[in-house]
C-alpha cells in the first residue's frame, strides 16, 4: 500500500473540516451520537450490497474515506484497486494502519475532495458516506462528475436536515458536528438531479430512530425488522420523507 500527501489549497471551510476531523480522531473515545447509529443499520446493508455489485475488477474512489473501515469491506468485493482520499492527516495515518495488510490495492491521499489531483475520467465508482454535507456540494458534485468515466457512478450516505427534532438536537449540541455542515435538503437534491442522470434516492431511518431504545442488535431484532419495514412503505408518501434521518443516492454520469 502506498500513502501519499499531497498540496492543497484550502479554502477556510475546509480549514475548519480538517481542524475539526483531526481533532476527531484524536479522542480516546467516540461521539455519544454514535449510540443512535444502529437505526440506519438497514442504509448499511443496502450500501454495502450496492458497493458489493459495482466494484468488482473497478477502480473505485473512497471520497473523504475517513480511517478507512469502508476500505477493508471493499477489498473483499474484488476491485482492481481502491483509493482513498481525506483531508485529516490524523484520518490517513489510521487508514494506513488499518489497511496495511491490502498491499498494492489500495492507495491512500491526503486530499480535498472539493478538488482533487485525479485526471478526468479516472473512475468507475465513487462512493462516500457523510462526507457530501461537510463541503460545498455543488463543487463535489462538478468534481466527481470530472473524476468519473462516462457511465460511472456515485454512491453516497447522507443525512437529512429535514426533521424539526432532529435539527433541534443539532442546535442543542452544536460541539458534537462542525460548524459548516450542511445536511441536506430539497434543493441539493434538485442540484444533483440537476447534474447526474438515473438518480435515485432511498430514505432512511423514522420509526427505526424514534423507538430506538426499544431494540439492542438490528440483525437479530425483529422490532427492528418490522420498523424497517414500516418506514419503507412510509416513505413512499413524500410527506414522510421529511421525517427521514438519512438517504442513499446513486447516480451515473
Amino acid at each position: 500500500m502506498r500513502t501519499q500527501k499531497i498540496n492543497m489549497s484550502l479554502s477556510e471551510k475546509n480549514l475548519r473540516e480538517k481542524l475539526f476531523h483531526n481533532e476527531l480522531q484524536s479522542r480516546a473515545k467516540g461521539r455519544f451520537e454514535n449510540v443512535f447509529y444502529k437505526a440506519l443499520t438497514n442504509v448499511w446493508d443496502d450500501f454495502y450490497e450496492l458497493l458489493r455489485k459495482k466494484t468488482k475488477n473497478a477502480e473505485v474512489l473512497d471520497y473523504g474515506c475517513g480511517v478507512g473501515p469502508t476500505i477493508v469491506k471493499v477489498s473483499n468485493y474484488e476491485p482492481k484497486k481502491i483509493i482513498g482520499i481525506d483531508i485529516s492527516e490524523i484520518s490517513i495515518k489510521k487508514a494506513k494502519e488499518k489497511t496495511r495488510n491490502l498491499g498494492s490495492m489500495v492507495e491512500l491521499k491526503v486530499g480535498n475532495c472539493e478538488k482533487t489531483s485525479f485526471e478526468n475520467n479516472r473512475f468507475d465508482l465513487v462512493y462516500g458516506h457523510g462526507i457530501l454535507h461537510h463541503l460545498e456540494f455543488s463543487k463535489c458534485l462538478d468534481e466527481i462528475l470530472r473524476i468519473l468515466k462516462p457511465g460511472g457512478s456515485l454512491l453516497f450516505v447522507e443525512p437529512l436536515g429535514t426533521n424539526p427534532i432532529i435539527n433541534l438536537y443539532r442546535k442543542l449540541t452544536p460541539k458534537s458536528r462542525s460548524i459548516d455542515e450542511h445536511p441536506f435538503i430539497g434543493k441539493d437534491l434538485e442540484l444533483l438531479k440537476s447534474k447526474y442522470k438515473d438518480v435515485e434516492i432511498k430514505y432512511y431511518g423514522f420509526l427505526t430512530l424514534v423507538f430506538f431504545p426499544f431494540y439492542f442488535n438490528p440483525n437479530k431484532s425483529i422490532i427492528f425488522k418490522i420498523l424497517k419495514n414500516i418506514d419503507q412503505m412510509l416513505f413512499k408518501i413524500k410527506f414522510f420523507r421529511y421525517f427521514a434521518w438519512s438517504i442513499l443516492i446513486s447516480a451515473k454520469k
